[in-house]
């Protein structure tokens, strides 16, 4: 596989620093409480190929449209989609719009989500990223939704995962949206290692190129030339589990694949879209949301969500 020496040379910088994973989030507690959703979260056993044995749990909002979006939402470390489900506002917003919401729950102790694996970074190479596919692609047929409107988020690992999915599915997702996450392929497990921790990428010490970034994302999908998902990226000066060159390196990759400068922003907002927060723009594909003194995670912002989904 190409993008395989591309990866190794990028950690070969730093070292391959792959360890186990730390449980390194707590549970994510919204700012305000979020009005509780109208229906419960429910568990489909049988969504298709699955050989990496991720759980699928669905969001069905009672008044469902008639050819409904789908969000798909990635939990964190630790996490679970119970918990992403009633920590996030993707459910309550669901109510209102009529999109169905996909959680995935990771198989792995400790559930971090696989961005390690050769499996994972690979399109419909078997892993996690192909499990959740799978998931969107039986939602889709299940119930009529639009295949022009699916959207992939997630926090930290889900974060992570988010990029994997926009890597090796682009084909699949209009927009995502990543809160506090590393890019595609920086945690990649020189000794094929699965739901590998890797302390290199973690602490900020992989640095590269737009152009081998770019590359690690297209020999995810090899010969792949379609429509690739508009991604807004965020991140957290004060971040100290997935170190802020991860925002840097991340904007790096995605400008890379679109064919943007990284030092020459279109646009930048101070204080927008709040004090503290500086966001910067690239092109119609891709958004940078810097805030200082911000950690871990950035917290989530719905409605700004759905406004980049144009939901």
């Amino acid at each position: 596989m190409k993008f395989l020496s591309q990866i190794s040379a990028a950690l070969a910088l730093a070292g391959s620093g792959v360890l186990a994973h730390p449980a390194f989030d707590e549970l994510m507690q919204p700012s305000t409480p979020l009005r509780r959703a109208q229906a419960a979260l429910t568990r489909v056993n049988d969504f298709g190929p699955n050989s990496s044995n991720t759980k699928m749990y669905i969001y069905l909002p009672s008044k469902l449209a008639a050819k409904p979006p789908i969000i798909v939402a990635i939990h964190y470390c630790t996490g679970t989609a119970q918990a992403y489900y009633s920590g996030s506002p993707y459910a309550q917003l669901a109510d209102q719009k009529g999109f169905i919401v996909i959680y995935p729950e990771s198989p792995y102790s400790g559930t971090c989500w696989d961005v390690s694996s050769r499996a994972a970074l690979t399109h419909n190479g078997g892993g996690d990223s192909n499990s959740i596919a799978n998931m969107v692609n039986y939602t889709l047929n299940k119930y009529n939704g639009d295949p022009s409107k699916v959207f992939v988020t997630g926090s930290s690992s889900g974060a992570m995962m988010t990029n994997v999915m926009a890597a090796t599915y682009p084909e699949m997702f209009a927009a995502g949206i990543v809160y506090s996450g590393t890019p595609a392929g920086c945690f990649y497990s020189q000794s094929g290692g699965t739901d590998q921790w890797n302390s290199s990428c973690a602490s900020g010490q992989i640095h590269s190129t737009p152009e081998v970034w770019a590359k690690m994302v297209h020999d995810m999908y090899p010969g792949y030339n379609g429509s690739r998902p508009k991604m807004q990226i965020y991140h957290g000066s004060a971040d100290t589990t997935l170190y802020p060159s991860n925002y840097n390196e991340t904007i790096k990759e995605w400008c890379g694949v679109f064919g943007y400068d990284y030092t020459k922003p279109d646009t930048t907002q101070a204080n927008t879209p709040q004090a503290r927060y500086t966001t910067y723009t690239w092109g119609d594909h891709l958004v940078g949301i810097y805030a200082q003194g911000v950690g871990h995670t950035v917290p989530i912002r719905g409605s700004d969500d759905m406004k980049f989904f144009g939901l």
